[in-house]
């Protein structure tokens, strides 16, 4: 099955030159969204994984069935004020501005090894923020798990020396 059949490229989207790369109708095709989330599992089955983590919310959408399929936790990486207990925070920079995430302060425990999942990488800016949040709280991130990766933006550079992998990935903008 070729997931890039289900992902629709969508032209000037959000602006002029942008080829915005459109997952609704995978998700709209249970065949190929079950695919996706096995795909993903057997790439990481059998490895030391105790949770998985992601940031909302596509990240949300791949991370908690895929959790369920490796039998680990699913830890939600949140925005300010969304989570309903202790948090602990991290600040980050962005292009024009900064940004912040939570998690539980009880999300993680010393040791846990951590798999973050995300349905698109493209700069690599959030999920680096995430590892920081994630190796902040005494956990290790031993991977970074991806839908689409749009290679030509480098974001693997700014995650190194996590590992990453995607299960589709785009070359140039087109």
């Amino acid at each position: 099955m070729d997931l890039r059949e289900k992902i629709r490229d969508v032209p000037d989207f959000p602006k002029p030159g942008i080829m915005f790369r459109d997952i609704t109708p995978l998700l709209a095709c249970p065949d190929t969204f079950r695919e996706s989330i096995k795909l993903l599992a057997d790439h990481y089955r059998g490895q030391d994984i105790t949770a998985i983590a992601a940031a909302e919310a596509r990240g949300f959408i791949f991370a908690a069935p895929l959790a369920l399929e490796l039998d680990v936790a699913f830890v939600p990486v949140r925005k300010p004020g969304k989570l309903p207990f202790d948090t602990q925070s991290f600040h980050y920079e962005l292009e024009y501005g900064t940004d912040t995430l939570e998690i539980h302060t009880d999300a993680f425990s010393k040791g846990d090894k951590v798999l973050m999942v995300d349905d698109l990488l493209a700069t690599g800016g959030t999920m680096n923020a995430c590892i920081k949040l994630i190796e902040q709280s005494g956990a290790e991130v031993v991977s970074c798990a991806f839908l689409i990766e749009l290679s030509f933006l480098n974001g693997r550079e700014i995650l190194t020396p996590h590992d990453c992998f995607a299960l589709v990935t785009y070359d140039d903008e087109k």
